[in-house]
């Protein structure tokens, strides 16, 4: 069974990510998706669960307060979805996008014709680079959505705090166009793992936050998602093709 409640304080991926933990420690739960917008939390329990129960297992952290929700989730996620059009919530990725591809496309024009190639790769930096930058705003918040989702970061917290220096380092490399072989080796390989969660997260369809941009806008994840790191991961491989 699955029961809907409310739970407040929670203002950022790091609240979500110690609410969800917390309650998933109860006995006889069996799953907790925490949706942050919403300030709610779907629980599947084996049993009822006394809602007192669920309020002693966040007692140590006074902000959050659990509740038994007015309405239901599904009400709420209809509401949402007629507020916000797909273009309304994905404006803050299309339009990275589109400035990014706009730089590439300047940086692809020589004198001698365009330069598919280089164009390639000024998007694939400018990719790292403004991605990094935003989970860098908020790296704790970024490691903590990044550990719901990640193959490499559930096991292992500390990547999630290493992946946003990782494509710092790549969207440098790739402006500098130092260790084209090396540097395209690490892509395909760090963004065909990263690609694995999220593919795991959509076809589950677990509404939880993309980290793709940090902690800074709260989007679900999708197959947008899916797209960008697919992106990546083919011009990395069609650089190394390429190359050899």
């Amino acid at each position: 069974m699955t029961h809907t409640y409310q739970i407040t304080g929670m203002t950022c991926s790091g609240c979500q990510h110690k609410v969800q933990t917390l309650l998933s420690q109860v006995k006889d739960v069996q799953k907790v998706d925490i949706f942050l917008a919403e300030g709610t939390a779907d629980i599947t329990m084996a049993q009822h669960i006394p809602t007192s129960t669920l309020q002693d297992a966040l007692k140590d952290y006074p902000k959050y307060q659990l509740s038994e929700a007015q309405h239901s989730h599904t009400m709420s996620m209809d509401m949402d979805t007629e507020n916000r059009t797909w273009l309304a919530t994905y404006k803050p990725i299309l339009l990275i996008f589109a400035y990014i591809l706009t730089i590439a496309i300047i940086a692809g024009y020589m004198e001698h014709g365009f330069m598919t190639m280089t164009a390639m790769r000024i998007f694939m930096s400018g990719f790292f680079l403004t991605f990094s930058f935003f989970k860098l705003l908020n790296l704790q918040g970024f490691a903590d959505s990044y550990s719901m989702y990640d193959i490499v970061a559930k096991r292992f917290r500390a990547w999630g705090y290493i992946y946003a220096f990782v494509e710092l380092g790549l969207g440098i490399a790739f402006a500098l166009n130092v260790l084209p072989f090396a540097v395209n080796v690490v892509t395909f390989v760090v963004m065909t793992v990263s690609l694995i969660g999220v593919m795991q997260s959509v076809l589950n369809k677990r509404k939880i936050q993309c980290a793709c941009l940090g902690a800074v806008f709260n989007l679900h994840m999708s197959t947008v998602t899916i797209v960008e790191d697919a992106l990546m991961i083919v011009m990395s491989g069609i650089t190394l093709v390429t190359i050899l």
